[in-house]
């Protein structure tokens, strides 16, 4: 058991018969009032996430899990198989691991994969990605003032909403997380 002193940001713990990552916590120590930490949690199974206020030194239940890294090699039918970057074993991952950021995957792009023991937790994907825009509408010189924005195919299949003076062809930088445009990469 651990507790509220032992937090890290990236910590997993089990909460409410549940599993959550530590995203980011606040030691509050409120003058007269009893000390807490005010901690914002991220479920591994749903990847909602949560503010929770827990007593300062309050027990945790800390869970173990071992990161490694994994290489993204192809797509099996609904699923993914990805190969072991240490002893090269390959195994099928399920979409419902991956969540919305397989739209985002790329051919031997790296995945961090948590685990419990041999039971898979949590399939992590790089936050930025850079790909190639395959289609959009073409853009117009000198429309780079204005933050009026154009839908853009890229070279996964999924849309991003891009500034108008992003061209096919162009490399951009974006964010997993939220699918947003985060900025044009300089070859």
């Amino acid at each position: 058991m651990a507790s509220t002193a032992d937090f890290r940001p990236g910590m997993v713990i089990r909460w409410n018969n549940e599993l959550w990552t530590l995203v980011e916590f606040q030691h509050v120590n409120p003058g007269n009032w009893r000390a807490f930490v005010r901690a914002k949690l991220k479920n591994m199974k749903t990847g909602r996430v949560i503010e929770n206020r827990f007593r300062a030194g309050e027990s945790i239940d800390q869970v173990r899990v071992e990161r490694k890294v994994f290489q993204y090699l192809y797509r099996e039918g609904a699923d993914f198989v990805v190969m072991d970057n240490e002893n090269y074993e390959q195994m099928n991952i399920s979409p419902d691991l991956i969540g919305d950021g397989e739209k985002f995957l790329k051919e031997n792009m790296n995945l961090e994969i948590l685990f419990d023991g041999t039971k898979i937790l949590n399939v992590e994907i790089p936050i930025f990605v850079e790909l190639e825009v395959t289609m959009t509408e073409p853009g117009l010189k000198g429309d780079t003032v204005s933050n009026t924005l154009k839908p853009a195919t890229v070279e996964t299949g999924a849309t991003v909403m891009v500034p108008l003076f992003v061209n096919q062809g162009d490399k951009l930088k974006i964010d997993t997380r939220t699918g947003g445009y985060v900025e044009r990469v300089k070859n």
